[in-house]
């Protein structure tokens, strides 16, 4: 009897200190996306957040709204679109980000894309061979602000010398969607973590 008590208290410990963990990391994603760092770089790495038809997602197009701007006033001479094709879609992510800034004044031959990638960790993984043939070497990377802590560590982990450039606007708008948004980065942000420990 002493012994399940013992073992109920262990367990109910362990299940606390996730929580306050949890919650900890929450915390540091939320600050985190508060933070610029938007400085002059060779590039932006804009990374992809799906397609409609041949138009972005709301989502995708305030990430690619938001390179453009970077471009436009002086922060980068280029701009690295990412994202592959969706399942049963025509288009690539990246063609149509690619489509939409040029649309928008972006010349074409400052546009670079990949088209391999389905995930975050993708997205750079694929723009290595990219920065190395263009020859850059600062970047800043574009995505959600609560998405750029997650963003930020991949990005170090793959080799760039890159900083924070969080969206000015975003979809996530109301309480329920940032909640949500939140929930969802705080459990990919821990399982990343505990998947480089044990890779």
């Amino acid at each position: 009897m002493k012994h399940k008590i013992k073992l109920k208290k262990i367990c109910l410990i362990c299940l606390l200190v996730l929580l306050f963990y949890a919650l900890l990391t929450s915390l540091s994603i939320y600050l985190y996306g508060n933070a610029d760092e938007t400085r002059t770089a060779d590039a932006a790495i804009v990374l992809g957040a799906g397609i409609q038809g041949n138009k972005p997602s709301p989502v995708f197009e305030e990430r690619i709204k938001h390179g453009i701007w970077l471009y436009k006033n002086g922060y980068v001479k280029k701009l690295i679109f990412t994202g592959g094709k969706g399942e049963g879609k025509k288009y690539s992510e990246s063609f149509i980000a690619k489509k939409y800034a040029v649309e928008n004044g972006v010349p074409e031959k400052d546009v670079l894309i990949e088209e391999q990638s389905t995930i975050t960790r993708e997205n750079l993984e694929y723009v290595t061979e990219i920065v190395n043939d263009n020859n850059l070497s600062t970047f800043l990377i574009v995505s959600d602000p609560l998405h750029m802590k997650r963003a930020m560590l991949m990005a170090k982990d793959c080799g760039f010398h890159a900083y924070s450039s969080p969206t000015k606007t975003t979809k996530y708008e109301s309480v329920k969607s940032k909640t949500r948004f939140l929930a969802r980065e705080t459990f990919f942000y821990i399982g990343y973590q505990v998947y480089g420990i044990f890779k």
